[in-house]
């Protein structure tokens, strides 16, 4: 990995390097740092009005922590992680990162684009996943911008040479983090090729609206996915073509449902083959100009509740069925099985070898675009 600059660039104030107001969001440019090989890791908090903040690292363009009050106020860290830098190194795991060339997995890391085709790295038994053996989530992005005032933000970049992990096309990308004062963080990605390729990106985090760490687990919150349909997997979790109607199914989200309710009925065979579940849902709006809602989550508990609108197709629900309770994270918790849930808008996984699942391609001259946002609030 290159090792950055170890200067730390002041902040950007947008309104020509004024102060901010005092009312404004904020945004706080530091040091976060460094990996076992010694390269130095910068994080930005971005702070709200309202007492939410979000922390990024250049380190895969993590959200690092994400805080937010519940319904007394109260602020806890909603997100699964690390307290450093270099534990997301020694104790991998899909903690937040920006994740990919392509999010998700790709059935044995090969598809053909015009006629040629191309091997992945096989990093989740005989498929790809999440980019590959070093996709973007163990990359070092730069820094572009820090701005604060009515929305506090950071741009972080990253150029992906042509055949990395077996992609073609020289890949620039770019991630904007934006916080604002009613709890929404807007996570806007763009990506530019010299070559025809795939691409599919996506912020996985992993949440846990009591807390990370707290001992209840996300079994009792309740979610609800408008999607009438999803996408069945076989036995090594790629989809098996199927858009099959969740009604009369567990996989049924629609009107709301507790996440534990159904989590262990094995009489499911798609819930046997997850673990619980580790599915795409296939959203009613399908792939849109701006934001629509993908999922909701609430915490009776705290009172929390995260949305999360995205303007992709899908949406892939993991309900944290692979935490064994091997790795300890913030404050020394140890992460179980159903400590964390993961909302993951993107293309359908394995796109590019199900053609009617839409297309995952990008030409040159064309800009992707994926914009999420991740909005909290709380009920009474």
């Amino acid at each position: 990995m290159p090792k950055p600059s170890t200067m730390i660039a002041p902040v950007v104030v947008a309104a020509l390097g004024l102060a901010a107001p005092a009312a404004a969001s904020t945004a706080k440019r530091e040091a976060f740092g460094t990996l076992p090989d010694g390269t130095r890791i910068e994080a930005v908090t971005l702070t709200g009005t309202n007492g939410v903040t979000a922390r990024i690292m250049t380190l895969g363009a993590t959200l690092q922590s994400f805080r937010a009050p519940d319904r007394n106020g109260t602020i806890a860290d909603i997100a699964l992680g690390h307290d450093d830098a270099a534990s997301y190194v020694t104790k991998p795991n899909f903690w937040g990162q920006t994740v990919g060339r392509y999010a998700n997995r790709i059935a044995g890391g090969k598809f053909t684009l015009d006629g040629k085709t191309y091997q992945l790295p096989l990093n989740d038994k005989t498929n790809s996943l999440h980019g590959g053996t070093t996709g973007f989530d163990k990359a070092v992005w730069r820094i572009v911008s820090v701005h604060q005032g009515p929305q506090a933000s950071v741009t972080m970049a990253l150029t992906s040479p042509a055949g990395d992990q077996g992609y073609p096309g020289k890949l620039d990308v770019t991630v904007t983090y934006a916080l604002d004062d009613k709890g929404a963080l807007t996570i806007d990605m763009q990506a530019k090729t010299d070559a025809p390729t795939i691409i599919n990106l996506t912020n996985h985090a992993l949440f846990n609206l009591a807390g990370e760490g707290s001992a209840g687990g996300i079994y009792a919150q309740r979610m609800t996915v408008p999607a009438a349909r999803f996408t069945p997997v076989d036995a090594t979790l790629i989809p098996t073509g199927e858009l099959k109607p969740v009604a009369g199914t567990v996989f049924d989200f629609t009107r709301g449902r507790v996440i534990g309710q159904d989590i262990r009925d094995g009489r499911d065979p798609q819930i046997a083959i997850g673990r619980g579940y580790d599915h795409n849902f296939v959203l009613d709006k399908g792939r849109t100009a701006e934001p629509q809602l993908a999922a909701r989550v609430e915490d009776p508990a705290s009172g929390r509740v995260l949305e999360v609108l995205s303007t992709e197709p899908g949406v892939q629900f993991y309900s944290g069925n692979f935490l064994d309770g091997t790795i300890a994270g913030k404050q020394g918790h140890v992460y179980r099985m159903g400590d964390a849930f993961a909302l993951e808008p993107q293309v359908f996984p394995d796109t590019p070898n199900h053609p009617a699942f839409g297309s995952a391609r990008l030409n040159p001259g064309q800009t992707y675009h994926h914009r999420m946002i991740y909005r909290v609030s709380t009920t009474r």
